[in-house]
């Protein structure tokens, strides 16, 4: 399992983060403007000779081949630059809002997978009955909604007619675990309604291509209730693609706190980057790009070693 990891990593995860760097780098480059020029304003108070002078302080004076090796050395060090607006690392501002992000996604695909892998269950048994048909229709609704309108919906819900949850604003944990968990209710299924939607969806058609495979005959024929086939059988072979959704799905969780953060008032990474975005703070926006883009592949990684755990084949290939 060890050396499957390691040819994971040196193969497909270090290749991935290097060549996310590249994009992030160059997009900040290609960006219209002058770094300095967004940096000191454009006052003519302001000299060519100072601007040269802190040019060169920055580095920003040098090719920009030699700035993209400054800069992810630097990064790999941990140090992904200042804040243009509130003079703070990049990476002590992540950190501190790191909590809340980590809190909501957590929450949305633990929630998810508590009601999505039960429902693809039942979906699967009892195919085409009531319960299918519910649970294809709520697969079908979650797909189709995108998070923001069913944040604003739920909102609107909420505010006007069931008001037992905050609909906006973040509690930390040292506030209270209740407080905590509620403040982020309706900001957890928000996100991860389409989770939720997708996991049912595969749960149920991995599951159903399972049973109708020979082997479950065969245990059956051994005594095994429908129960422990279906559980103790046929479920664990439906996992692998199971797995694959939750993975690539939890990665797009990150991104998709950039809008639900923004709509519910959480101060997570993803509104950090937003505002960064709106403030014109570039290095804030490089860091937090880069930082959301590196979780998504450090998920799908724990995504692959999973699937060595679940299936053993894959080790071997």
């Amino acid at each position: 399992m060890l050396s499957y990891t390691l040819r994971r990593i040196v193969t497909v995860f270090l290749p991935t983060l290097l060549g996310i760097s590249v994009l992030v780098f160059g997009a900040m480059q290609a960006i219209p403007g002058d770094f300095v020029d967004i940096m000191i304003g454009l006052g003519p108070d302001v000299s060519d000779e100072q601007r040269d002078a802190i040019a060169r302080s920055y580095g920003l004076d040098a090719p920009v081949p030699v700035q993209y090796v400054v800069w992810l050395g630097d990064a790999v060090r941990g140090d992904l630059g200042t804040s243009l607006r509130t003079g703070q690392p990049v990476s002590r501002e992540i950190v501190n809002r790191l909590p809340a992000t980590l809190e909501l996604a957590l929450l949305a695909t633990v929630a998810s997978l508590l009601i999505a892998v039960p429902a693809g269950v039942l979906a699967a048994v009892h195919r085409n009955g009531p319960i299918d048909l519910i649970a294809r229709l709520g697969g079908l609704l979650g797909l189709s909604v995108p998070n923001f309108l069913l944040g604003t919906l739920l909102i609107l819900f909420v505010s006007l007619h069931w008001p037992v949850l905050p609909t906006t604003g973040f509690v930390p944990v040292s506030d209270g675990l209740l407080a905590n968990v509620r403040s982020l209710v309706l900001p957890a299924v928000s996100l991860g309604a389409l989770l939720a939607a997708s996991i049912t969806r595969m749960t149920r058609s991995a599951l159903l291509e399972e049973l109708g495979k020979e082997y479950l005959t065969v245990a059956r024929a051994k005594g095994l209730t429908d129960r422990g086939v279906v559980l103790g059988h046929a479920l664990r072979n439906a996992l692998v693609p199971v797995i694959t959704v939750v993975g690539i799905q939890t990665g797009y969780l990150l991104g998709g706190t950039v809008i639900v953060e923004q709509l519910f008032a959480i101060p997570g990474i993803g509104r950090l980057a937003l505002d960064a975005v709106l403030q014109r703070d570039y290095p804030m926006v490089q860091g937090t790009t880069l930082f959301i883009a590196g979780s998504f592949v450090m998920i799908n990684l724990l995504t692959d070693v999973i699937y060595g755990l679940v299936d053993p084949r894959i080790r071997r290939q």
